[in-house]
């Protein structure tokens, strides 16, 4: 069932797609800074801030949302969200060092897509950005105001390990507000165990289905892509 809504949604016309947004061009994020304040370009805000240990030396590091300001990149939409902000994020991760201040680690703008649907909701909420247990958590929310009944969530768990900030946590849900179908794929990349859940939002028995990921590499935040479309396996594709 999943599948063949997804495949109706990709043909309905909408008043703002990709192709017809404002360009933008990213901005450098410094390397170093005394504070979160700091790692902020010219023409853009701090949306959101995470502050957490995330290197295990028992300093706080910090986790940034970042989003542009351009009030050229807010555009009219003949419905829904009008203006429409296409302005795009950054999430940069700066770890703290001896003595004081920060040093940028990541700075990815690729996970948090550009918005392109002013009848998509924002995927960003309060408390989307998070650090705890030792790692960074980012969640997606996905919901249309019009033009399509699926909604649910995406959630990404990332820690840093080996040098770089590695994928160790995935979790998508979803449900069809019109018939009230529900589904729900969690992934423990240390683990390697994988729990599918399949059932109805008006009954508490679900069939859940536990199994197991070959070994591999972690993914790099760079390697994960756009976080609306990633789909390992194609697991997404595959649920009934």
């Amino acid at each position: 069932m999943l599948p063949r809504i997804l495949a109706a949604l990709a043909l309905i016309s909408f008043p703002a797609r990709a192709q017809d947004l404002p360009p933008v061009a990213l901005p450098q994020i410094v390397a170093t800074a005394s504070d979160a304040a700091g790692f902020v370009p010219r023409g853009w805000r701090l949306e959101m801030q995470a502050d957490g240990d995330l290197d295990g030396d028992g300093r706080a590091d910090l986790a940034l949302l970042l989003r542009g300001d351009d009030p050229a990149l807010r555009v009219p939409a003949r419905m829904c969200d009008d203006p429409f902000d296409t302005n795009p994020r950054i999430l940069a991760i700066a770890l703290a060092v001896p003595g004081g201040g920060y040093r940028r680690v990541v700075a990815n703008a690729r996970l948090i897509p550009r918005r392109d649907n002013p009848c998509e909701m924002d995927w960003i909420e309060e408390g989307s950005l998070g650090i705890g247990r030792g790692g960074v958590s980012l969640h997606l929310h996905r919901m249309m105001s019009m033009g399509g009944w699926a909604a649910g969530t995406t959630r990404f768990t990332l820690r840093w390990r080996d040098d770089a900030l590695r994928l160790i946590g995935w979790d998508y849900t979803y449900v069809a507000r019109n018939s009230g179908d529900s589904a729900g794929i969690g992934i423990n990349y240390l683990t390697r165990r994988v729990r599918t859940e399949t059932g109805r939002i008006d009954s508490d028995r679900a069939q859940v289905r536990w199994s197991t990921i070959a070994p591999a590499p972690l993914l790099t935040i760079d390697q994960i892509g756009d976080g609306l479309r990633f789909d390992p396996d194609r697991r997404i594709e595959k649920l009934p």
